[in-house]
């Protein structure tokens, strides 16, 4: 079964759920879970309007499909395009773009990161696989996931066989690939020096397609991170224990998308409702939400999160059309509107100079940002 480009609102987002997955890992983890003690207030803060420098750069064809960007150490930017089964990457230096086709690929990279050596991993999610490009050699590792056959919801006498759906995807200071599986509710850890996975389920009753766990993040101390698309948890994994405590959002649910860590250990989360970034201080299982000024409606969703080695926070605000920076001093939101009307921006990255990338998924571009 075969994810397409939907309609949220005024949004083009991707179905990233219902494509299913079992788990190889023997056991399950312990896991906890901290209530909030009061309601987050929904405040909608105050924005300013800045003009930056923008520079676009269409890509060869159209219907890309663009997803999350990645940045190597030489400046050039790497991504998913899910429209035509590539692994594409944008130079900025010669303005020219690569479009690579992936193995077994099925038109599913999306969760794309660097490692420390300049070889790209990416999560596929139909094809099933942790894929890792050595752009030295032209060459690649597949890292295979398993299946699960689980019953049609259509017709109970039949069975399917589907995917586990890998979503995001993060590195740890060991070289250790973490990453989201959509339907196995699974939290995957892939080893590169063994080549082996385990899968850490996110309920005690192994469940598919219920939590859909979706962004993942390593936080300075270690830990790792991940939202649940389907209801209002944020999860902290202990890599040394496999024990999994979970931080229930306070008052009405909102659907996670992105997580990331930003210098302090901090944790910030992006909804695609309502406009909202919501901040989590660990040490006290506090949430603060900040929820974005938007000119329709009905507030539209933020996707794209970057955060700045400062701590500065960076948004693709995807309804509005904006690339936003949070002043947590003032509280204070700064749009910087994009020039192609309607594009659509999803996911951002910074590169060396502090310049934000970002994919245009309507207008299928890549663009640059200097604030």
């Amino acid at each position: 079964m075969k994810h397409h480009l939907l309609t949220l609102g005024c949004l083009a987002i991707l179905a990233l759920f219902l494509i299913a997955c079992t788990d190889t890992s023997p056991t399950g983890s312990a896991s906890t879970s901290i209530q909030p003690t009061h309601p987050m207030q929904p405040r909608t803060l105050q924005k300013i309007t800045a003009t930056g420098s923008f520079h676009e750069f269409s890509l060869p064809q159209a219907n890309s499909g663009l997803m999350r960007p990645a940045i190597d150490h030489e400046g050039r930017i790497w991504f998913g395009e899910m429209g035509h089964n590539y692994l594409g990457v944008f130079d900025p230096h010669t303005h020219t773009f690569q479009q690579k086709t992936p193995p077994r690929g099925q038109n599913g990279v999306m969760g794309i990161l660097v490692g420390a050596d300049d070889t790209i991993w990416f999560a596929e999610q139909y094809a099933n696989y942790i894929g890792q490009y050595v752009p030295s050699t032209g060459k690649y590792r597949l890292y295979s996931l398993p299946t699960l056959t689980v019953p049609d919801p259509s017709d109970s006498s039949k069975i399917l066989t589907l995917p586990s759906a890998p979503n995001d995807i993060a590195q740890d200071r060991y070289g250790t690939i973490w990453f989201t599986e959509l339907n196995a509710d699974s939290l995957g850890r892939l080893d590169p020096r063994t080549g082996l996975i385990h899968q850490y389920p996110l309920s005690p009753a192994k469940s598919v397609q219920k939590l859909a766990p979706y962004g993942v993040t390593v936080d300075p101390s270690g830990m790792v991170w991940f939202t649940e698309s389907s209801n209002d948890l944020v999860g902290r994994l202990d890599p040394t224990t496999g024990s999994i405590q979970f931080f229930t959002l306070p008052g009405p649910i909102y659907p996670l998308m992105e997580i990331a860590s930003d210098p302090r250990g901090i944790l910030w989360m992006t909804s695609f409702t309502s406009g909202l970034l919501l901040r989590l201080q660990p040490q006290t299982g506090t949430f603060t939400p900040y929820f974005a000024p938007f000119s329709g409606s009905e507030a539209g969703g933020i996707y794209g999160l970057t955060i700045a080695p400062d701590g500065t926070i960076w948004l693709a605000l995807t309804a509005e059309n904006t690339i936003a920076q949070l002043d947590t001093t003032t509280n204070r939101f700064t749009y910087y509107a994009i020039p192609t009307t309607a594009s659509l921006p999803f996911g951002l990255a910074m590169d060396a100079s502090h310049s934000l990338w970002f994919t245009e998924s309507g207008s299928d571009k890549i663009a640059m940002l200097k604030p």
